[in-house]
């Protein structure tokens, strides 16, 4: 393989876009706004790069633990620029950072192992595994480094190569983190593109591209799987969710209300897998707002870069007025704020930590998923009505089973219709299982050997036992 130089971010004209600080909503920066022209080069280039890449499995895998180190070793200059841009507390990025690192690190030592076929005839049949050649990852802005890094690691250590667009409300963090990963890499390898659209759209249905992995909206998901079927291209599509939590009879409330609320409120809410909703009993109803309402009314809400913030702001201000929009429209809907409720009144895009109560079940704020700081608790009567209402989504992402009783917990999550179930806690993955949504969160699968095997495709050979 070509030996490492520093990352590629193409471009041949001076055009750059301004990039916002979510806690002051000003600009603080720039970032190359890159032409749809422009991919041909990059793909091309992509897929030399691929050639060499692909030939030699060890290589890879020293090159990708070299990566990791890097990473690991960049974080002070990484985690506060990646806070700057998408505004989450600061040791959330440096989390980040580190979980980036140990994506990397899984993956250098994954192995796509050959597979014998044994059927009974005179015939040696093995499957082998090979790369799919120049894939392109694009990445929203919730957690920029983290989901690129579930993108291109097990893209990378497949022996593709990879062309990443970020977000272009956080592009900065990605592309230092593309040029810390490059020196490890072979040139063209790793390529970093940034700008608006159609960007984005242009290179998912680049007939260069081989598979196209996407997070984010349902809309933009059903077109980049539209664009990439024309060259018949694979495509992985997480596209959120809104993931339900129901509360068991027997469930200490007091115990696993932190755990809940954090569940809800990580990041701001903005996460695809946090708790959107949450079913409680009815004769505990009450206790379970006002539980969820006290941290919400006594979480540090700052800059991520301020010390003692515990929830930032919204990334950017057409997500902040949506926010603003599901709960306003809840409220008139005769909803209760039980705590928040509104904006903050302060430089950029916070909003105060919002439960909201007595919702109703119609309203967009439980049925669509508001991907910020609101958490609306419904009650129900019956166990089986709590399951159906948790089920009456064209989500299926996850979901959540809170209760005493294990083995009761784990049967009623066994009815959810979902991706993953966890029982007592949510949205904590490990980097070795599969990640998958049903209905129109997704379609594929990411993360563990699902994740690698993904990134190749199957070859077979065939051959007589006897000459």
């Amino acid at each position: 393989m070509p030996t490492s130089r520093p990352c590629r971010v193409p471009t041949t004209r001076g055009e750059r876009f301004t990039v916002l600080d979510p806690a002051t909503g000003k600009a603080f920066d720039e970032a190359p706004d890159q032409r749809p022209d422009e991919l041909d080069a990059v793909v091309e280039r992509a897929h030399r790069a691929w050639l060499g890449w692909r030939v030699d499995p060890l290589a890879r895998a020293k090159a990708l633990l070299t990566a990791a180190d890097a990473v690991a070793a960049a974080g002070a200059d990484l985690a506060p620029l990646l806070t700057r841009e998408q505004g989450k507390p600061l040791a959330e990025s440096y989390a980040e950072v580190a979980r980036t690192a140990a994506r990397l690190r899984y993956f250098a030592e994954l192995t796509a192992e050959p597979q014998k076929i044994t059927d009974g005839r005179p015939v040696r049949s093995e499957i082998r595994w090979r790369p799919l050649g120049p894939v392109t990852a694009i990445v929203p802005w919730n957690f920029p480094l983290q989901l690129a890094s579930a993108k291109f690691a097990p893209a990378l250590a497949a022996g593709n190569t990879v062309v990443l667009k970020p977000s272009p409300y956080t592009p900065l963090a990605t592309r230092l983190l593309g040029s810390v990963i490059a020196t490890a890499l072979p040139e063209d390898v790793l390529t970093i593109v940034t700008g608006h659209e159609p960007l984005g759209a242009r290179l998912a249905s680049h007939p260069g591209i081989r598979h196209t992995t996407f997070t984010g909206s349902i809309a933009t998901g059903r077109a980049v799987a539209a664009g990439a079927g024309a060259s018949l291209a694979r495509v992985t599509l997480e596209l959120g969710g809104n993931d339900a939590a129901i509360l068991l009879d027997d469930v200490d409330v007091e115990r696993i209300a932190e755990r809940l609320f954090w569940a809800a409120f990580r990041n701001c809410g903005q996460v695809c897998m946090a708790v959107k909703r949450v079913y409680a009993p009815a004769r505990l109803y009450s206790q379970v707002v006002e539980a969820l309402a006290q941290h919400a009314r006594t979480v540090v809400v700052g800059a991520g870069l301020d010390p003692g913030s515990q929830l930032g702001p919204v990334n950017n201000a057409p997500q902040l007025a949506r926010v603003d929009q599901y709960t306003a429209r809840a409220l008139a809907d005769g909803a209760r704020a039980v705590a928040g409720g509104h904006r903050l009144d302060r430089p950029g895009y916070f909003f105060a930590p919002t439960v909201l109560a007595d919702v109703p079940p119609a309203s967009r704020v439980v049925t669509e998923e508001q991907f910020g700081p609101v958490l609306p608790v419904l009650p129900y009567s019956s166990l089986d009505e709590a399951v159906e209402a948790a089920n009456d989504t064209r989500f299926g992402l996850g979901g959540s089973v809170w209760g005493t009783d294990l083995d009761r917990a784990e049967a009623v999550a066994d009815r959810l219709e979902c991706g993953t179930a966890w029982i007592n806690h949510h949205a904590e993955l490990s980097l070795a299982q599969p990640f998958a949504g049903i209905k129109e969160s997704g379609v594929g699968v990411a993360g563990g050997p699902w994740g690698l095997y993904g990134n190749l495709r199957p070859f077979v050979v065939h051959r007589p036992e006897e000459a």
